[in-house]
C-alpha cells in the first residue's frame, strides 16, 4: 500500500503534510530553501500526487519516501558548511 499525501500546509517555520493512513508529518522549511523563500500563494500552487509534492513555478518536487526518512532538499547540500 502506497502512502499519498491528501493535503500540505505551512507556519512560520515548518512544511505539514497529511498522509492517507492518518499521519502527519512536519518537516522544518530550512530543509527546503525554495519553500523557505517563497510568498503564501506561491506556497499554494502545491500539486499532490501518489508519491509526494510539486511545486511547477518553484521547481520543488518533494517525495513522500524522502520525508518519511528525514530527507532535506539535497541539490543545496554541499554548498553549505556544516554548523
Amino acid at each position: 500500500m502506497t502512502t499519498s499525501p491528501t493535503a500540505v500546509r505551512f507556519d512560520d517555520d515548518t512544511l505539514w503534510v497529511s498522509l492517507s493512513d492518518g499521519r502527519t508529518i512536519a518537516a522544518p522549511l530550512t530543509w527546503f530553501p525554495r519553500l523557505l523563500q517563497a510568498t503564501p500563494e506561491q506556497r499554494a500552487q502545491v500539486e499532490l500526487s501518489k508519491n509526494g509534492l510539486h511545486w511547477d513555478a518553484l521547481d520543488e518536487d518533494i517525495s513522500v519516501a524522502g520525508l518519511l526518512a528525514g530527507q532535506p532538499d539535497l541539490s543545496t547540500r554541499g554548498t553549505q558548511q556544516p554548523a
